[in-house]
């Protein structure tokens, strides 16, 4: 069992990684015809149905890009499609929810001073608001609001920042992060595997029977792709913040998240004018370090407005390490060499906040972080960093008794 933890540890670093490279990909590919799209020029000598043209140098040669805004007269004999980069950014991204989040749901997912549920109900509620998400999202879209691209989105706006509150009213703070940036990423990719692909296979099929395509369907992709394009930069904040536990671990979070949505339009807004040859609107530069400056303080707010609350008690999931024999070594062990970082208010030189928002001062703290301290502390060196604290071999040797022998013991 104790090795399965080493495996799952591995697991999930490799689900990060393809995530990582996909979403490379999928931004990368979204932001170049962003740009390109915003960028094209209207010359008079453009082939029929054209819309506009842009050239472009790169890799020691020249680019000579038409657009035609809904198909040209007859089907290329090469059509490259940009579709898979988002479906497999999806795939990776919720494998990684399940990995991280279903898997470890009593550490990551679940918080009992916030919602005391089981986790197979928080994995479907979970669950259910992805999917819920959508199809609110596309029903939106679909009705008569959806003719009003900036009042949709200011509808939506609403719907997100409704949701940022929820998921921090089920979830510990960094799990409703992530679930927000899942909401935000299953809206976008679907908008790609449900309406743009799909509108682009109508117009390629009209092409290859010989009927004139459709302009509507060219328009309908175009709005969802603007919805991506605002929504892209908050989403990869909400994928970054388990790392930055200021970010979530306030009771203000999802005021955070509803700024952090903001500052995606207001930097987004930036770079969509300058593409376009419209200006540069420094004025989005000064609303967006307003905003960060604002969230900054909100992070920061003091206890006694946060309303954080007393979790000394041993979690039923974590007590068979609170238990184990080894338990009053292991917390002695840890007092000595972990706490003076891991603490409310830590001691050590240099550091202001826990690392990672990882306290280990009292018996609850550190059995909610065995496994963590397990592999971190125990079967690897990456903690302390740099063995500041000089733990020796023979009390990391401890720390991996104590864990392999909670876990042993739950077993029989």
């Amino acid at each position: 069992m104790y090795e399965y933890a080493i495996a799952w540890e591995w697991l999930a670093f490799a689900a990060r990684w393809f995530h990582v490279i996909t979403a490379i990909a999928w931004i990368g590919s979204s932001f170049y015809f962003i740009a390109l799209d915003l960028g094209l020029v209207k010359r008079p000598h453009l082939p029929p149905g054209a819309y506009g043209e842009e050239w472009q140098v790169h890799g020691g040669g020249f680019y000579h890009i038409q657009k035609y805004l809904v198909a040209p007269a007859q089907m290329p004999e090469h059509l490259t499609w940009f579709k898979y980069e988002s479906y497999f950014t999806w795939i990776s991204g919720f494998l990684m929810l399940c990995i991280v989040y279903y898997g470890g749901a009593d550490l990551f997912l679940i918080d009992r001073h916030v919602l005391d549920i089981s986790p197979p109900v928080a994995i479907l509620i979970s669950l259910a608001s992805l999917a819920l998400g959508w199809v609110v999202y596309d029903l939106l879209c679909k009705s008569p609001l959806g003719r009003n691209t900036w009042g949709l989105m200011a509808v939506l706006y609403i719907v997100l920042v409704f949701m940022a509150w929820g998921y921090t009213q089920l979830f510990t703070g960094r799990a409703a992060f992530l679930h927000l940036g899942a909401f935000t990423a299953t809206i976008m990719s679907a908008n790609v595997f449900m309406i743009i692909i799909p509108n682009q296979k109508i117009v390629v099929a009209d092409l290859i029977a010989g009927r004139v395509p459709d302009p509507k369907y060219g328009q309908v992709a175009k709005q969802r792709s603007l919805h991506n394009n605002y929504l892209t930069l908050p989403v990869i904040f909400f994928m970054l913040s388990n790392h930055y536990p200021l970010s979530f671990g306030t009771q203000f979070n999802w005021v955070i998240a509803a700024l952090v949505f903001l500052m995606g339009v207001t930097i987004r807004h930036w770079f969509n004018t300058t593409h376009a040859r419209k200006g540069r609107p420094t004025w989005t530069w000064i609303v967006t370090v307003i905003l960060f400056i604002l969230i900054m303080w909100l992070s920061t707010v003091p206890k006694l407005l946060t309303g954080e609350t007393d979790a000394a008690a041993v979690a039923p999931a974590f007590q068979q390490f609170a238990g184990d024999p080894h338990f009053p070594a292991v917390k002695q062990l840890v007092s000595t060499r972990c706490a003076m970082c891991h603490a409310a208010e830590p001691v050590y030189e240099g550091i202001v906040r826990p690392p990672n928002g990882v306290m280990l001062e009292n018996d609850a703290e550190i059995a909610a972080h065995a496994r963590e301290i397990y592999i971190q502390a125990g079967r690897s060196h990456a903690m302390p960093p740099g063995n500041i604290t000089d733990i020796t071999p023979d009390e990391r040797k401890l720390l991996v008794a104590w864990f392999e022998s909670a876990v042993e013991g739950k077993k029989q």
